[in-house]
């Protein structure tokens, strides 16, 4: 016995009509900068990537049009880029807010406390994973691993660190950003919108003034590995119950970076 196409849930519809084009202005703009990207290739489909986040810039998320003009720039066809926007997660797939809020999610900012700021976060914003505040300021979502673990639990905006958050502070976070406020990251440079992040990310230069001598770098937890490799060690740390003070504390990251 066989099924139909409608009893199994396949909708057999006619097929989309084509991704709508640019605006001329808007597209001889982008084809000037996307062609400055792809010079920088010997095979100019490695290209793909950052022509992604150029029109990812354009419009806060990849959309037909812009995988259209990834194609057509690239002499590729609408399906291998699809395939590459829709494989790497840093690709938003529709309408997106200025700020993009991510909390780590993965093991150890989990057991640190990331499920909790995550849960409190969609309580509190009333959005799920994912979805973007009525107001277009945050779309929140949990994320994997940032390579920060040793600052766990820790929050992304815009792929800038917060670092060490607490259910509270994250609440704080996106308040302040929700209402315009001034926010600073705990490390790196300060925060832009998701469309200005996707412009740097596509290659293009941070042109705000000081910002890129505020770029991001290793906190001192990451560091330690570092210097104690080149011979800064640390006293040996004799370590007793709980009740009791250490025999001998180990100094401060301040005063390790100093060589005292």
């Amino acid at each position: 016995m066989t099924t139909s196409s409608s009893e199994r849930g396949v909708s057999l519809g006619m097929p989309g009509l084509p991704a709508p084009a640019y605006p001329d202005d808007v597209r001889a703009r982008l084809e000037t900068d996307a062609r400055e990207l792809i010079a920088r290739y010997p095979d100019s489909r490695s290209a793909l990537l950052p022509l992604l986040h150029l029109v990812q810039s354009e419009e806060g998320h990849v959309t037909r049009t812009g995988m259209q003009f990834c194609a057509d720039m690239l002499d590729l066809t609408t399906a291998e880029v699809t395939a590459v926007a829709t494989f790497y997660t840093m690709y938003r797939r529709k309408p997106s807010g200025d700020y993009q809020v991510g909390v780590c999610t993965n093991t150890l900012c989990a057991v640190m406390g990331g499920d909790a700021i995550f849960e409190e976060l969609q309580e509190h914003l009333g959005v799920g994973n994912g979805e973007t505040t009525d107001d277009g300021k945050v779309t929140l979502e949990h994320i994997e691993c940032n390579a920060a673990c040793d600052f766990a639990p820790v929050v992304m905006v815009n792929w800038e660190f917060f670092d060490n958050q607490t259910p509270a502070s994250a609440k704080r976070l996106v308040d302040d950003l929700r209402s315009g406020l001034p926010v600073e990251p705990t490390r790196g440079a300060r925060l832009c919108t998701f469309k200005e992040t996707a412009r740097i990310l596509a290659g293009f230069p941070d042109e705000r003034p000081g910002a890129v001598e505020e770029g991001g770098s290793a906190g001192p937890a990451s560091l330690v590995g570092l210097r104690l490799a080149r011979g800064e060690t640390a006293p040996a740390r004799v370590v007793h119950p709980r009740t009791q003070e250490p025999e001998e504390q180990q100094p401060s990251d301040q005063a390790i970076e100093e060589g005292e």
